[in-house]
């Protein structure tokens, strides 16, 4: 089966999780791509925040409701996808550049939702992890950070610059403190587990359905 074929099955999956009324924050990213279209043929009525000018473009299109962020203070489920799953439940996210808006939209939420195809689960997270820096002072925070490197992208959402750190990943909440430390990082692509409440990961025609909130518990 196709990575494509995978990414559906597992939006199409997660999809299913979300009531009528509920309030939804929507992901960025090439799975959140078929995330969209099955929340729109359920017909539900939602109220959507989208953590990117693409997501919220293509929901709009589709029919969704779109609010901005700022009159939605939380979420009944927010769902997105992610570049790495680690079996401890640590996530890679960012290589869409919207990782800033979507960690807010993940930890604002009741259920944060993660849908990936198989490529994604790792035994453990590894380089690059995505960053969110400031233009301002850009050079001496690369400095401190290093080794890191720009990415040759759009800026976020936000303006912010997009780098990515290359160094070892082998403590995730290690690495996660010292980037959060780091004056002029925005935002790092590092999720805990604490964040998340589900994980569907597809596998050719079947899709994988992991509630962490229980595991936690």
């Amino acid at each position: 089966m196709s990575v494509e074929h995978e990414k559906q099955r597992a939006a199409e999956a997660a999809a299913e999780l979300v009531e009528d009324g509920m309030t939804v924050g929507l992901g960025t990213g090439s799975t959140v791509a078929h995330l969209l279209p099955a929340l729109a043929r359920r017909g539900l009525s939602l109220r959507c925040v989208a953590t990117s000018p693409q997501t919220e473009e293509a929901a709009l299109t589709l029919g969704l409701r779109v609010e901005p962020f700022g009159s939605i203070d939380c979420f009944d489920i927010t769902i997105d996808g992610a570049d790495q799953i680690a079996s401890d439940g640590w996530l890679v996210k960012g290589g869409g550049a919207a990782h800033t808006r979507e960690k807010i939209v993940a930890a604002a939420a009741a259920r944060f939702v993660v849908i990936a195809d198989s490529s994604k689960r790792v035994t453990a997270l590894h380089p690059p992890v995505p960053l969110e820096l400031l233009e301002f002072g850009l050079a001496a925070t690369m400095r401190l950070l290093h080794p890191v490197s720009l990415r040759d992208a759009p800026r976020s959402p936000d303006g912010g610059v997009i780098a990515d750190y290359h160094g070892a990943v082998d403590d995730p909440a290690g690495l996660a403190a010292l980037l959060g430390a780091t004056p002029g990082v925005v935002e790092h692509g590092l999720f805990p587990p604490t964040l998340v409440a589900d994980v569907f990961v597809a596998r050719g025609d079947s899709v994988e359905h992991h509630n962490h909130a229980k595991s936690q518990a």
